[in-house]
């Protein structure tokens, strides 16, 4: 059964391939790989319903969350997102292939991230790849999301009239208690509207060409299997999601 949740988020991209590109690592002077993510163009606006195998996923390369920061886990999950847009929206998809599934968090900006979540920072502007929105999702459905300049102390919450604007679908339900200690493989999809985030940021509108930075993770710092999963590799001993210079490339096609 698949959970549609009151908010909408217009999220577009869709990603076609993974692929190395040069990049100057500024903290370490040293040549760097960041993993390069191309997202196409959908036809038509697509439907949210958390459903991996419809048509407009169907031939979409997912990415993969292979990178841990901190300890590996005693259970590894499997973590893989879709990324397409159109004119209006970019959309995203996360399937996770999970153990010891929690979800308690259920008001807007919660500590969601201490719940089984996936989440997505990325920055909209290319005039400023440093400054991001990060949006965390748990597996419940509930977001957080932030406008960050300044990790950890320059940011913005967004507020709830905002939030909404977010439509999003998830497979489990909007609360995940007792633990699910079994293996459980659930969807998150969400939409996010561009002209939503315009209130917080500059947008470069996606079109061929256009690049953004962004990076994509799965957590559940506060389970019984806590992990800390990256798709582009953060560099730092200990884990922490809000290094912008580490971020990957998403290639608008």
């Amino acid at each position: 059964m698949i959970w549609l949740a009151p908010f909408v988020f217009s999220f577009s991209g869709l990603i076609a391939a993974d692929r190395d590109v040069q990049a100057l690592d500024t903290t370490k002077k040293e040549i760097k790989k960041l993993p390069v993510y191309n997202v196409k163009k959908l036809r038509r606006r697509m439907t949210i319903d958390g459903n991996w195998d419809k048509p407009e996923w169907k031939k979409i390369k997912p990415l993969r969350m292979t990178h841990y920061m901190g300890k590996v886990p005693h259970f590894e999950p499997k973590a893989e997102a879709k990324m397409v847009y159109d004119d209006e929206n970019i959309y995203v998809i996360f399937r996770v292939k999970d153990k010891f599934v929690s979800s308690h968090v259920t008001e807007y900006n919660g500590n969601v991230s201490g719940d089984a979540c996936v989440e997505f920072f990325f920055s909209p502007d290319e005039k400023f790849p440093l400054y991001y929105f990060n949006l965390e999702v748990n597996a419940g459905g509930t977001p957080l999301i932030f406008y960050v300049t300044t990790p950890w102390t320059g940011f913005k919450k967004l507020e709830a009239e905002d939030i909404r604007q977010i439509e999003i679908a998830h497979s489990l339900p909007k609360v995940v208690d007792p633990e699910i200690k079994e293996e459980v493989t659930w969807t998150l999809e969400y939409r996010v509207p561009l002209e939503m985030l315009r209130k917080f940021s500059n947008v470069t509108y996606p079109k061929p060409g256009v690049i953004w930075k962004a990076n994509f993770y799965k957590t559940a710092s506060k389970t019984s299997n806590p992990h800390y999963l990256t798709w582009a590799f953060v560099d730092n001993p200990k884990p922490n999601f809000h290094l912008p210079q580490f971020f990957g490339i998403l290639k608008f096609k």
